[in-house]
């Protein structure tokens, strides 16, 4: 910088003795921006449920998850429930579950909920509290074996 001709250099302030302390704060400043930003918490990966592409999950050794159940429901959609004894609303449910609690026994009782991918979370989550309500000591949501899946194209 040319600052004889008005001599500007004396209106300057001094440089900095030393900026290593400055430049090592900046740089874990920017470190740890980038660990609490750049987290799972903050910006994660996800799906929409509602849409359409959502499908069951899949268990890499069914055998190893696998639990006996005391009963097996089946959900197509909202309200649309088949169970042994054949087709019912959630109201009928709710008191077909208690007897399926008692013809268990002493042993754990164990719901089995195979839904299809086009339930809502929200109908999965009222069939879960039902069965706990019920008496069911667990709710297990069915998973596809991944040998049996078809690989799906997801839409444009």
């Amino acid at each position: 910088m040319i600052t004889r001709p008005l001599d500007l250099a004396s209106k300057l302030r001094p440089p900095p003795r030393s900026m290593d302390t400055v430049f090592y704060a900046n740089l874990v400043l920017l470190g740890l921006f980038f660990a609490l930003f750049g987290s799972r918490f903050v910006i994660s990966p996800s799906m929409e449920l509602g849409s359409g592409n959502f499908a069951l999950p899949v268990a890499e050794n069914p055998a190893v998850t696998g639990a006996s159940s005391t009963a097996v429901i089946s959900v197509l959609g909202a309200d649309m429930v088949f169970t042994a004894d054949g087709r019912m609303t959630y109201g009928e449910l709710s008191l077909w579950l208690p007897t399926q609690v008692a013809r268990g026994g002493e042993q754990e009782s164990r719901l089995l909920v195979r839904a299809d991918a086009r339930v809502a979370a929200q109908d999965l989550v009222r069939l879960s509290d039902m069965a706990r309500a019920a008496g069911f000591s667990g709710v297990q949501l069915a998973l596809e074996n991944p040998r049996d899946v078809l690989q799906v194209q997801p839409n444009p």
